[in-house]
């Protein structure tokens, strides 16, 4: 089983379109490209799949598809925090080599949809570490700063790899 190659995952845009992003919480403000969310869900439970990391929590049927689940504060290695009535899922979906692998993110809070231009992002730090290499750069918008994630980058592990194998059946 190999690791998904993050320069052939992709997020289903033009590169030409507007850069927008959905922003939500963790700690601090962090955003994903909007067109590689398919569905926002309140927190409601998962399956839990034994032997994954701990960053795994598990897996969802959405509409008859199993959707593994990602808590994006364990997986950046964030201080814990209870599920509360504003915790939510983002379903996500990358294109990898024709097909699309569709997972979830666990976070704090869904904040709003910023539009970002490229001159407002200023490159990831490179610290050398996993958690960093997820991260496409840091928006410097008027009154705030917003962690910008590479969506491909967070499934590249392969226990996660082997959790979307799963859910497209391969």
């Amino acid at each position: 089983m190999t690791t998904t190659d993050p320069s052939r995952v992709a997020p289903l845009r033009d590169a030409a379109s507007p850069s927008e992003f959905l922003t939500f919480l963790l700690r601090d403000e962090y955003g994903v490209d909007i067109l590689t969310v398919r569905e926002i869900r309140g927190w409601d439970g998962v399956t839990e799949i034994p032997n994954m990391p701990e960053y795994v929590r598990g897996v969802i049927n959405l509409r008859g598809s199993v959707v593994p689940l990602v808590d994006l504060r364990v997986r950046f290695g964030l201080d814990s925090i209870d599920y509360g009535p504003t915790t939510v899922v983002i379903v996500l979906g990358v294109e990898d080599g024709g097909r699309e692998k569709t997972f979830g993110i666990v976070v704090d809070a869904v904040s709003e949809v910023c539009v970002v231009s490229e001159e407002q992002i200023n490159p990831a730090p490179d610290l050398g570490s996993c958690s960093m290499s997820s991260l496409r750069g840091i928006a410097a918008l008027e009154d705030k700063m917003v962690i910008l994630l590479n969506v491909a980058r967070i499934v590249c592990d392969d226990a996660l790899e082997a959790a979307l194998e799963t859910e497209d059946g391969a």
